[in-house]
């Protein structure tokens, strides 16, 4: 599986930005897709990852601003990212995973993107 994020860029703090991941090479419909960002000097972290039956999780620091969701006939996942703060700045990673389980975990997801960057402006 191939994964291609894309998406981000520069936004003001409050706004609003939607990436997308397409993955290609083998139907998505089945794996657990997930989501991870990097900020500059910090380890990677999980945002969210949504399962094959659409069974979502969050991370605390974005839940109820953050929404995934996936689209299995275009093969692709996305998130929608609303009331961005400053501290959402990182290159944000989708993956894919063969777990049933909507996990934070990376060792579950076998597949990595290459990376968008977000940044927020105070």
């Amino acid at each position: 599986v191939q994964l291609q994020a894309s998406g981000g860029g520069l936004v003001q703090a409050g706004g609003a930005l939607t990436l997308s991941c397409a993955a290609s090479g083998r139907a998505i419909n089945n794996y657990v897709m997930g989501w991870f960002r990097q900020a500059p000097g910090k380890e990677r972290e999980s945002v969210g990852a949504i399962n094959w039956n659409g069974i979502t999780y969050y991370a605390d620091s974005v839940k109820g601003r953050f929404t995934i969701s996936r689209d299995n006939a275009k093969n692709t996942v996305s998130v929608q990212m609303n009331s961005l703060k400053p501290g959402d700045t990182a290159v944000y990673y989708c993956a894919a995973g063969s777990s049933v389980f909507s996990s934070r975990l990376e060792s579950v997801y076998d597949y990595w993107g290459q990376g968008t960057q977000v940044t927020v402006s105070s």
